[in-house]
């Protein structure tokens, strides 16, 4: 039960970013590092490679939370309000 409310969450999570890398009022700056975390999380390519045990998945687990508390954090809170309550209108 835990696991499929933490993975309707992260797909709510992902449609709200959606919805602010497609809004026009969002400062390229916010779209800038969103879409790092996004690249970041589905390249291959890694600054510290997977197969060295514990270094390997901690850089992914820092990285990509930091570029996406950047990108929120430099959202208008408006903007931020208007694509959770948009993305909760199309969940009902």
């Amino acid at each position: 039960m835990f696991g499929k409310r933490l993975t309707e969450k992260f797909k709510k999570e992902l449609r709200i970013y959606q919805l602010i890398l497609k809004d026009s009022r969002t400062p390229g700056i916010s779209k800038w590092f969103l879409g790092m975390a996004v690249a970041y999380a589905l390249s291959p390519i890694d600054l510290i490679p997977d197969f060295i045990p514990l270094l390997g998945v901690l850089d992914d687990l820092i990285i990509v939370p930091l570029l996406i508390w950047l990108g929120i954090r430099s959202i208008p809170k408006k903007i931020l309000e208007d694509c959770r309550n948009q993305a909760n209108n199309q969940e009902n």
